[in-house]
This record gives C-alpha cells, structure tokens and sequence, in this order.
C-alpha cells in the first residue's frame, strides 16, 4: 500500500512546482508509503523528497531523454528509484504525456534491467482516467520482457480489473494504482 502522487504542473515544467504540498503530506502521513512523480530531473530533487519522507521517486520523461540518469541515480539512491513509462500504443510519451517518442516501452524497460530500479509504472495514456478498464495485455506483455517488478496504471475501474491483473501476477506485475475508481 503506497500513495501515488504526481506533480503534473511539475510534468509540464521541468522541475517541481507542487513540492511544498508534497512534503507537507509526507510529514502530516509519516507512516505512509508515498511515491512521487513529475518534474523530477535531478538529484537535488530526488533527495529533497527523500529528507522529506517520500519513499520513492519516479522518474519518467528523463529516464527516456537520459537513461544513464537512471543509473547513477539507482546507485546515489539505492532502493528508491522507480521508472515510470506511459505509452501510447506501445511507444513511450514523455513531458506529461504532451510529446509521443519513437522509443518502445519494452526497449525502455530492458536498458534498466540491472540498474537496480525498484519497479517499473506502467500507464496507458490511452485508457488513464478514461474508466475503460486497465490495459491487461500490454501491461502483461511488458512485464514478461523484464525481471523488474511492473506496477499497472492507467484505467483501473473496477475489482474485476485488479482481478485480471491478478492472473497475470506470474510475469511480475507486483502492483496496481488506482485513482478515479476510488
């Protein structure tokens, strides 16, 4: 159990614009597990939110721009560092969602193989808050291409979407975030 958060003003900028509100929820909730995402650029913001209690970082547009970002920052952080990959018809999106790459997301998934990711956030943009039902057979397919733990994001609507998750747990989806449903 985890609280995912994400800086989508952040996502756009470059860099943290919520910041301040993120680390007063990680102070008011220090028994939680936060997680955060969007504009996180650089190590200077990765271990601001660490002092401040957030558990885990999530890198995504830079983890597409630099992936040896990714790297050093597994091993300045270790334990801390998820990647997240939102794809749009299998091809990575980057700068909250606004630009789609010509790079795969299981080709993105496989350059983190041993950097010591703690997992690796999976959305399709497609279905994201669209209450259509989770991307089962992508989020599937991406998981048997890499050992690294695979949590779903993007259209979780109801339990019989965590339920397909379920039978699929064996390729290593660990996970499943969940926000409009609630």
């Amino acid at each position: 159990r985890r609280l995912h958060l994400v800086d989508l003003n952040g996502a756009f900028a470059g860099n943290p614009v919520n910041s301040e509100a993120i680390t007063e929820i990680a102070k008011s909730y220090p028994k939680v597990p936060i997680q955060i995402g969007g504009g996180i650029r650089n190590a200077t913001t990765i271990e601001a939110y660490l002092n401040a209690g957030v558990e885990y970082v999530i890198i995504g547009t830079k983890a597409v721009k630099d992936p040896s970002f990714v790297t050093e920052m597994c091993r300045q952080f270790p334990g801390h560092v998820i990647v997240g990959i939102d794809a749009k018809k299998g091809l990575v999106a980057t700068d909250g969602w606004a630009k789609i790459s010509e790079v795969k997301a299981t080709d993105l998934a496989k350059k983190f193989e041993h950097d010591g990711v703690s997992a690796i956030i999976y959305t399709d943009i497609d279905r994201d808050g669209m209450m259509q039902g989770v991307n089962v057979k992508a989020t599937a397919d991406l998981a048997k291409e890499t050992t690294i733990p695979i949590i779903a994001s993007g259209g979780i609507t109801n339990l019989d979407d965590i339920a397909a998750l379920l039978k699929n747990a064996h390729y290593g989806i660990t996970g499943a975030i969940t926000g409009r449903a609630i």
